[in-house]
């Protein structure tokens, strides 16, 4: 397995001195930049030109990783030459938010399930319900396949957000890269790091990703009361402080983020579900913990794939995380470095939601808030 990755900008295409050695050998491309870059045609055209053989899916973000180092409004281009590993591309056209089930079932029926040892899913970031998304997914996939990736971002605007699938980048896609055969290896983590606070309150009144009421009163409200100052800054400043989310009080949490919010309507609405019934908690950030959960999300991969043995580490951490770290935000890549080690080559990006199983054995969930790791090797 071979890879050669370049930053491409927006205003000048590739960077002087690239390399794109690789060229009709490689057999697939991920791309993150930012949406002004993934809207110019003619970007996608210099990646199709540089790399005519390949499969080219990637989206459009709230930061961009390669390296070591995170930019905003950059294009990472990565090129994969595989030994001995089919990979094979499928995309569908997200209606809206409520078609997000049928569409995840629909995309995991497209591809070959024969030899399929690992789906890996890039989604738009704003019209869809990322919980729904996944169920489909796993309806449509036989139960021993996995499946990793996240949704994309717009930095911190929630205006639009492209993805490519082969073609130049489009809203409402939801595209993935089918990994197939025994050779390929590949590991997986997700780990938050976020401190809950406040009484948990039961959601008394909710509809799939929209939240109405908990504990019989205004979410909105009671949320804002929390934020206090921060609140002028909704729905953005909800970034730094999620819900943590319980089905029952003793069940496993993940953590949901606000994407939107209806001042008349007094509702807040969610990447994912937020089931009636269920349990919320506030959230705030811990800086520690969150390079510690990078750090473990990169621990949990070793089960995958080995400790120094990755070519590629595919990183897919929130939006969030980012405005909370600020300018030591490389420092939760860094953590990830010294686990996967410096033979792997590392890309990635901020987004909007990320996919991946809470543990190894377990089922895969749409996550907010997490440094989600997907790490790749051949046999």
């Amino acid at each position: 397995m071979k890879i050669e990755q370049n930053v491409w900008y927006a205003d000048g295409g590739l960077k002087t001195g690239v390399d794109t050695s690789l060229g009709k050998s490689a057999q697939l491309v991920l791309a993150f930049g930012g949406t002004d870059a993934l809207r110019e045609p003619k970007h996608f055209a210099s990646i199709r030109q540089a790399y005519p053989g390949a499969k080219i899916i990637g989206c459009s973000t709230a930061g961009e990783i390669g390296g070591e180092k995170v930019r905003d409004e950059s294009l990472i281009v990565t090129a994969c030459q595989f030994d001995g590993t089919p990979v094979r591309l499928a995309s569908i056209e997200l209606k809206n938010a409520a078609d997000s089930f049928d569409a995840g079932r629909r995309l995991a029926q497209t591809l070959p399930h024969e030899d399929l040892v690992h789906l890996f899913v890039i989604s738009e970031g704003i019209k869809v319900n990322g919980s729904e998304l996944v169920k489909g997914l796993a309806k449509g996939l036989p139960a021993n396949v996995a499946v990793t990736g996240g949704l994309s971002g717009d930095g911190a605007r929630f205006e639009q957000t492209l993805v490519y699938a082969d073609a130049p980048a489009r809203s409402g896609i939801v595209a993935a890269i089918g990994f197939y055969g025994r050779r390929i290896k590949i590991g997986y983590g997700c780990k938050g790091g976020w401190d809950a606070f406040g009484p948990m309150r039961r959601i008394t009144r909710s509809k799939g990703n929209v939240l109405y009421e908990l504990d019989s009163q205004s979410a909105l409200s009671l949320y804002k009361k929390y934020l206090g100052e921060h609140a002028a800054q909704l729905p953005s400043s909800a970034l730094q402080f999620p819900l943590n989310l319980r089905i029952t009080e003793k069940s496993a949490p993940v953590a949901r983020t606000i994407l939107a919010v209806d001042e008349k309507a007094q509702s807040m609405t969610f990447a994912g579900d937020i089931p009636q019934g269920a349990f919320a908690q506030m959230m705030m950030a811990n800086f520690d913990r969150l390079v510690d959960g990078a750090r473990d999300a990169a621990m949990t991969c070793c089960q995958g794939v080995p400790m120094g043995s990755a070519t590629l580490a595919v990183l897919i951490s929130c939006v969030g995380r980012k405005l909370v770290l600020k300018q030591a935000i490389e420092d939760e890549v860094e953590a990830v470095r010294d686990v996967v080690g410096s033979q792997a080559a590392i890309t990635g990006f901020y987004s909007y939601g990320e996919i991946c199983p809470f543990a190894p054995s377990g089922a895969c969930e749409l996550h907010n808030q997490t440094m989600t790791i997907t790490t790749l090797a051949e046999a």
